[in-house]
């Protein structure tokens, strides 16, 4: 009972936390000390347990290492002009009426191109929030049309570190499994494409006004050039380099492009990596303002505490219990149900997608075969987790593209595909119950 009473008051502090608007952080650290205190309760030596949190840190290095090239590539994206240069062409060629889909559309081709949610949240999600902005459209739907596209090939790419955690975890094949996941998400593609042209359609959006065009000819050298970036990102992709060092040659280029084409100076530019960019014309700050390294702090507090979770969770095996009540749960409603929920609230609890995806495996490992389990986690935990306001899987994105929480109510397919499949899980589970 002492690890469910554990995770319970680790619960009440995150909604005690949500409730007076305090940052997840202040629930995190409560949560660690709730944790190491079990774990001391339980008979185990304080020094163990701050080494096995220390191992589960080190598992996010290279998450933490993105946050670092996410926040200077938005940075220097905006400094070097490539924004500006496709919001101001973007503006002029595309429609507002199929915009939101589009947003959708082009995030999720650049998501299964290069794996990660987070580096497509921070270049196609920019770029066409940047121009729905500009012209009027409701940033929520942008939000959820982002939300949507970074998260369907963040499950399904041969790239996506998730896909390759959980092909690990349940020891299947991964492109086995991205044939099923395929095959599976048609329908909920297809009516998530249907609601957000439905959007497009029905949303009151402006022409881009001269006068916000005319600040872009001001302030910048609108030079082709400058989209070299932008355009490096989708190449190096395509010939699959790996996602950090392709975001590192972007970097690079816009560094480059913004001295030479912007006639930024070198200290500037590195004060931008840093804190974000910023102009001295107050109009243009208010579509260009943003990026920087330390605009991922928080979120990159929220990912390393949480993940010193799971190894105190290994070394107490405080989930044991759980494991236990969740089999006795399932016999009474369906497998599927179960791990639908259990997701949910590993999701909640682990604060990122990795930790969470471990967790919901480690807990309902034994309702499923491998092959079955592995695409379940798939179409749960992995696109749930984009809907839990203080998951970073969440926080990220929206805090990437400067767009509030609202967004997740417009993000369809993240739960349009979970519900379908929640559905399909529970009708073949009632078929085997009838034969």
């Amino acid at each position: 009972m002492g690890s469910i009473v554990a995770i319970l008051l680790f619960s009440l502090s995150l909604i005690f936390c949500l409730l007076l608007k305090y940052s997840v952080i202040y629930a995190l650290i409560v949560g660690y000390i709730i944790f190491v205190t079990y774990g001391l309760i339980k008979g185990h030596d304080l020094k163990v347990l701050m080494k096995k949190s220390f191992e589960g840190v080190l598992t996010v290095k290279n998450i933490l290492l993105v946050f670092i090239l996410i926040g200077m590539i938005t940075a220097l994206w905006r400094a070097s002009g490539t924004i500006a240069y496709i919001v101001y062409m973007g503006s002029k060629l595309i429609s507002p009426s199929i915009l939101i889909l589009l947003t959708f559309l082009l995030c999720s081709i650049l998501s299964f191109l290069i794996g990660t949610s987070l580096g497509t949240a921070a270049t196609m999600g920019v770029i066409c929030v940047s121009i729905g902005k500009a012209m009027g459209i409701n940033p929520y739907y942008l939000g959820g049309a982002v939300l949507s596209g970074i998260y369907f090939g963040d499950r399904c790419s041969p790239m996506s570190t998730s896909a390759l955690l959980i092909t690990e975890l349940t020891k299947t094949n991964l492109y086995k499994n991205i044939k099923l996941m395929l095959k599976i998400s048609i329908i909920p593609f297809v009516t998530t494409c249907l609601f957000y042209l439905f959007l497009g359609l029905k949303s009151s959006t402006s022409p881009v006004s001269i006068d916000a065009t005319n600040i872009f000819k001001e302030n910048y050298n609108l030079n082709i050039v400058v989209i070299v970036p932008a355009i490096l990102i989708i190449i190096l992709s395509l010939l699959k380099v790996n996602v950090k060092k392709t975001m590192l040659v972007s970097i690079v280029i816009s560094f480059i492009i913004a001295i030479f084409f912007q006639k930024e100076s070198v200290t500037s530019l590195i004060n931008y990596c840093v804190y974000g960019f910023h102009h001295s014309n107050e109009k243009l700050n208010l579509m260009m303002k943003g990026g920087g390294i330390l605009s991922m702090l928080n979120v990159g507090l929220i990912v390393a505490i949480s993940s010193s979770y799971s190894g105190i969770f290994k070394e107490t095996k405080m989930l044991v219990l759980i494991k236990k009540y969740l089999k006795e749960f399932s016999e009474k409603t369906s497998n599927y149900f179960v791990i639908f929920l259990s997701s949910i609230i590993s999701g909640a609890i682990a604060c990122n997608q990795s930790l969470g995806t471990i967790l919901t495996y480690e807990l309902c490992e034994e309702l499923e075969d491998k092959q079955n389990m592995a695409i379940i986690l798939e179409n749960t935990i992995v696109l749930l987790a984009g809907l839990i306001p203080w998951n970073i899987a969440m926080a990220v994105p929206l805090k990437t593209i400067d767009i509030g929480l609202m967004s997740g109510l417009f993000a369809f397919y993240l739960y349009f595909l979970p519900l379908w499949n929640l559905l399909l899980g529970i009708i073949k589970e009632k078929r085997k119950i009838i034969r």
